[in-house]
């Protein structure tokens, strides 16, 4: 198996070159940084493509958008992403589409020899590997409903907007004046991703939300 090793960690970067070597594995191109990863894989044909998150010269997303762009000039590219944390966003997007190919692991797996290298090879197959921890967060994730990250009193507000009173009417109702309703209600617009739009009303809109969750 021939790897590219995009890491700028030089003592993680080295070991993980000499593991590779260890069972027969030739890393053909060692990076620190995002550029020239496309070039190095054109040039090099590899099999494999080991790649960190978080790079220089910002350590947030380079990594991570590098394996994007990767995938999108060659989407039977097989990468392998190492994360010092398990980062829902940057999983989501690598593995939007086609997943094949594709693995994400905590660095700390890379302790586990024997099963680093099988995942190595089975990604470089074609292949899905996922962390054991990226699969429970981002199944959470999946799991979890707009509604829930409203409070009590913002979710007695959304049920009597279903129910069809006015801001005036819930003021009433609650006994709080209208500008907390006011205040509560924009919270709720915020919470459930809805933008003051020309063609859309969030009211409406927060009000088929409460229906679909109940």
């Amino acid at each position: 198996m021939r790897v590219v090793v995009l890491e700028d960690t030089v003592l993680l970067q080295e070991g993980l070159v000499r593991l590779l070597g260890g069972y027969g594995h030739e890393t053909v191109a060692q990076l620190v940084t995002a550029d020239g990863l496309i070039e190095a894989v054109e040039e090099h044909e590899p099999d494999l493509v080991i790649a960190d998150v978080r790079l220089p010269p910002t350590f947030t997303d380079e990594g991570i958008q590098a394996a994007v762009a990767l995938r999108t000039i060659r989407p039977s590219q097989p990468i392998l992403i190492l994360s010092q944390y398990v980062e829902e966003r940057y999983a989501s997007e690598l593995l939007g589409g086609d997943a094949s190919g594709l693995g994400y692991l905590l660095k700390e797996r890379v302790a586990d020899v024997k099963d680093f290298i099988d995942a190595c090879i089975r990604v470089a197959e074609g292949g899905t590997v996922l962390d054991p921890e990226v699969v429970a967060q981002l199944l959470a994730r999946r799991r979890r409903e707009p509604l829930d990250m409203l409070t009590a009193r913002e979710r007695e507000v959304l049920s009597l907007m279903a129910e069809g009173r006015s801001n005036v009417g819930i003021a009433r109702k609650l006994v709080i004046s209208e500008g907390a309703v006011e205040k509560h209600i924009s919270s709720v617009f915020a919470k459930l991703g809805l933008t003051a739009t020309v063609t859309e009303h969030r009211r409406v809109l927060a009000v088929l939300e409460h229906l679909r969750a109940t």
